[in-house]
């Protein structure tokens, strides 16, 4: 025979007093009663879906009332285009601003360039004009000691032109330069005739302390130079300011 364990009695049925308009009936109590209670979702469960139904009310309220309105599909697309075409754009713009850089840079260098060419060429002229200051000064004096002192002259006949160097000092030179003419009359014949003097087309010249001057002048057809008389002039038939004769070879 099994044993059995201790047999508990079960809860004493109460009789409740008949209530008005109902018949009366047994109420039993069991604590087996309670195990059979409703099963409930989890407090966290229910905060957590909270959360994310109160998260996804507040994104939509943002998208509607705050953020600016979405873009429909034509309008993304149009904006889409757009970014396209300046992104394009820029990339051109760059390249673009590239290249003016590499011009600017070479600008720049050449602009270097010729400031130190021109730098040199100062100087070189400079020398020249000291060295030239001493020739001059190292040249006989005009006998005629007048405002222009004519200090060499030298001519010679090439391809029908009288061809001058002539060497011009101003002993009261100041810092303005001198507006003056040079004259030549030349002396000579044509062809066996009788001898002629011939003025050729003045010289406009403008004197500082030196001048050094060579050129040539047109004889007439034929015409055989012996002897030119150099006249400096102030202007066109102002006066003289210096003269000199030489032979011509």
């Amino acid at each position: 025979m099994a044993a059995t364990g201790p047999t508990v009695p079960p809860f004493p049925t109460l009789a409740l007093p008949p209530l008005m308009f109902s018949r009366s009936r047994a109420v039993s109590f069991s604590r087996y009663d309670q195990r059979r209670s409703r099963w409930r979702l989890p407090r966290w469960l229910w905060l957590l879906l909270a959360g994310v139904a109160v998260g996804s009310g507040g994104v939509v309220y943002l998208q509607e009332e705050v953020l600016p309105p979405r873009l429909t599909a034509e309008e993304s697309a149009r904006t889409t285009a757009a970014f396209v075409t300046a992104e394009a754009e820029r990339l051109r713009l760059a390249q673009t601003q590239a290249q003016l850089n590499l011009q600017l840079a070479a600008a720049i260098d050449g602009r270097q360039k010729q400031l130190a060419e021109l730098t040199a060429g100062r100087a070189t002229i400079e020398r020249l004009q000291a060295d030239l200051a001493a020739v001059v000064d190292a040249l006989p004096p005009d006998p005629r000691a007048g405002a222009v002192a004519v200090r060499a002259m030298h001519f010679v006949l090439k391809d029908g032109q009288l061809a001058y160097d002539v060497a011009l000092s101003r002993e009261r030179a100041t810092g303005r330069p001198l507006a003056a003419v040079m004259q030549l009359v030349v002396s000579g014949d044509t062809q066996g005739r009788s001898e002629t003097a011939v003025t050729l087309p003045p010289v406009a010249l403008s004197l500082g302390a030196l001048a050094v001057l060579r050129g040539g002048l047109p004889l007439p057809a034929g015409f055989r130079p012996r002897q030119a008389t150099l006249r400096i002039l102030g202007g066109h038939g102002g006066p003289l300011l210096g003269m000199r004769v030489a032979l011509v070879p």
